[in-house]
């Protein structure tokens, strides 16, 4: 694998960036305007419905933010001129088709000239979105941007991030290999894309037709797509539906270049533009909020397992290299990034990090008073968990319920927000607990081979580090990432 510097291939150069807000978009906008200011221009493709709301979202969602703090501050009173200068704000939507709903038939000519790379980084993360919303965005959003990009006169590469989850529940060592088009992971067969996307069309006109609230259609597609998840080995419809996404990327991209980053749990960035930036409650931060304001007194898992722990920037630069690798080569090459495989960290690590930090600067609860941390009360199964559960709460939501009855409902707030915070864990819980009891760890071949390459060639790796042998996880969560949640996630 031979190639040259990072910041010549980004001279000149035209991106276009899908999901413009998302926490990696950000990321990687910030780094290669940082990097390389002589970048020709970014499309950023936002969801929204005009240039006005579209301009509202970019100034305030991103570079409103302090991750562009170096850039504003070397800019100066030339900040707003130079991203104005090196970004083009596109309205649109991946779900729209093809087109990307982009209204602007001389805008959509521009890009089709004028763009050299497409990163998709569009996606919906929660676990049980709503399962119209996920298969058009996850699923069927990707193939919407690839035949935007097969537009493209200049494309040398279409970059698609994933996650590394679409591998499901499997334990030992996961590869780096593509699914096929209908591929399910329990091997039952009968799985069609188009099949999935027309039983959620007709379930959403069922549920109108019926007369349904807003909250009980969410409620139902919400239920529907972890079962369509679940009748085919996935734990989640975010897992599924990213899996049936790559399935359609790499059955319909013919011979176009392309690249699928598979990230772990992305976490708060290592090191650029500086330590600690974090935004949005990712999936290990919702413990640690939950640990640092007192409300986590036990916790689900195998201390022993692994968390799979990658910090943002280098994902970020893991794609950049990959990008300048890959760039008119023919390619499907897929990177999982990761720690597992090279330098891992276990649940227990964390617990042991979240307790120091937090008995040495307790969060200030809204009384004003130190809020106190102790060890917690660790239950390794389910069975143990419901059990634990039962006897704490439980019982006593049963005699509340009972005594609600007796005096003529008096309770019924009481009793009512009691049992809704119950279901409301309970159901956290049974989201969570693939990744809370996850044997699996991700091979990173692909990823270790282009950073032996990257170094070969003389790639600017001071720049674009992507080794998690580098991180020290007891100095990066104790002093980099929980003060950065603490900062700027806590409220």
């Amino acid at each position: 694998m031979e190639f040259g510097s990072v910041l010549q291939f980004l001279e000149n150069k035209t991106i276009l960036i899908t999901g413009a807000t998302g926490f990696l978009a950000k990321i990687f906008l910030e780094k290669t305007l940082r990097v390389q200011p002589k970048l020709k221009r970014v499309y950023l493709l936002l969801r929204a419905a005009d240039a006005v709301s579209a301009s509202h979202r970019f100034h305030n969602e991103v570079v409103g933010k302090d991750l562009f703090r170096f850039l504003r501050e070397r800019w100066g009173a030339d900040f707003n001129s130079f991203i104005n200068g090196k970004t083009v704000l596109v309205p649109g939507d991946i779900s729209c088709g093809d087109d990307l709903g982009i209204k602007d038939s001389n805008l959509k000519e521009s890009m089709w000239n004028e763009v050299d790379v497409v990163v998709n980084l569009a996606a919906t993360t929660n676990f049980d979105e709503r399962y119209d919303v996920a298969l058009g965005i996850n699923t069927m959003g990707p193939r919407h941007v690839l035949f935007f990009a097969k537009k493209c006169n200049k494309l040398q590469l279409f970059v698609h991030v994933s996650t590394a989850y679409v591998s499901g529940e499997k334990s030992g060592l996961i590869l780096e290999t593509p699914y096929k088009l209908g591929e399910t992971l329990n091997g039952v067969s009968g799985l069609d894309i188009n099949y999935e996307k027309k039983l959620a069309e007709e379930k959403l006109i069922q549920l109108q037709a019926e007369g349904a609230s807003v909250q009980v259609i969410k409620e139902a597609m919400k239920d529907m797509g972890i079962k369509r998840a679940k009748a085919y080995g996935w734990p989640n419809t975010y897992v599924f539906t990213k899996a049936m996404g790559e399935m359609l990327v790499g059955n319909f991209k013919e011979n176009l270049p392309l690249v699928v980053i598979r990230p772990t749990i992305v976490t708060s960035t290592y090191k650029e533009p500086f330590p600690g930036w974090a935004e949005g409650i990712r999936t290990i931060d919702s413990l640690a909020v939950g640990y640092g304001k007192g409300r986590l007194t036990c916790f689900l898992g195998d201390v022993n397992g692994i968390v799979d722990a990658i910090p943002a920037d280098m994902v970020v630069n893991a794609m950049i290299v990959a990008m300048v690798a890959h760039a008119n080569q023919p390619s499907d090459t897929i990177y999982h990034v990761g720690s597992s495989l090279r330098n891992a960290v276990k649940y227990s690590n964390l617990q042991d990090y979240g307790y120091r930090y937090f008995t040495k600067k307790p969060w200030i609860g809204k009384d004003g008073k130190p809020v106190r941390v102790g060890k917690v009360t660790v239950l390794s199964s389910m069975p143990s968990f419901r059990r634990y559960i039962t006897i704490r709460y439980l019982l006593f939501l049963k005699g509340l319920e009972l005594a609600n009855t007796a005096l003529c409902h008096l309770f019924d707030d009481t009793y009512s927000n009691l049992n809704r915070k119950i279901n409301f864990v309970l159901r956290l819980v049974e989201l969570y607990r693939p990744y809370l009891f996850f044997y699996g760890v991700f091979d990173d071949r692909n990823t270790e081979k282009l950073r032996t390459a990257a170094r070969e060639n003389g790639v600017e790796m001071d720049l674009f580090y992507f080794d998690p042998k580098a991180i020290d996880w007891e100095d990066y969560f104790i002093n980099i990432h929980i003060p950065g949640v603490v900062k700027h996630v806590f409220k």
